[in-house]
């Protein structure tokens, strides 16, 4: 059964837990995770980019010259794609690009993603992630004395605003709550750094 060790905010160990075999200790299913991080990745896209085709482009209304006899290829219009200041051939218009995946595969891409931190001793649980002032230095030195040097996702049970307020300006280093935990947050990061009553949630919605 996977572990992981428990400190507090000063950084030091105070014991060890066992972690859900279920989700933290299944073989990572690589071709779902990619899905995963792939649907996310589209979700996230805006979808507002917009040019102008060759019937919305100003001008090009009347044949630039005659069809036969010039001795220059016929031509209808200035506005046409070939032409300088013409319109876009197949141009990009607004669409959503946003996709829904199968719940079996969004919790088994949720199980894989946090599996595959656990297997490579990257899950750091902290008693009680809280802060009683906004303070980057003190986050900082959290930080630091868990040997968190680089990407870290900080995972809250709750949204706790002095800590979000205290890690916002740390590079490298994001801030989410354990409901809206996604496989992309889990693995662009480094070190999954959770709080253990989101861990315990966490173990409740994906068991």
């Amino acid at each position: 059964m996977p572990t992981a060790k428990v400190y507090n905010m000063a950084g030091e160990q105070l014991r060890e837990i066992e972690l859900s075999e279920t989700i933290f200790g299944i073989e990572p299913n690589g071709s779902v995770l990619h899905e995963s991080v792939k649907n996310y990745l589209a979700n996230q896209r805006q979808g507002t980019q917009s040019t102008l085709t060759r019937a919305e482009v100003r001008g090009g209304g009347r044949k630039p010259w005659r069809q036969k006899g010039t001795g220059r290829a016929r031509t209808g219009s200035t506005r046409a794609p070939n032409w300088t200041h013409g319109g876009v051939a197949f141009a990009p218009k607004p669409r959503d690009y946003g996709y829904t995946l199968n719940k079996k595969v969004k919790k088994l891409a949720m199980r894989s993603a946090l599996s595959s931190k656990a297997k490579n001793g990257e899950i750091i649980v902290i008693d009680n992630i809280d802060m009683d002032s906004i303070k980057t230095r003190n986050f900082q030195s959290f930080l630091t004395a868990l040997d968190v040097t680089q990407k870290a996702l900080i995972v809250m049970p709750e949204p706790r605003e002095n800590v979000i307020k205290s890690a916002r300006n740390i590079p490298g280093v994001k801030t989410t709550i354990a409901g809206i935990l996604s496989p992309y947050d889990i693995m662009n990061c480094k070190r999954f750094v959770v709080d253990e009553a989101a861990l315990r949630k966490i173990e409740e919605v994906f068991a």
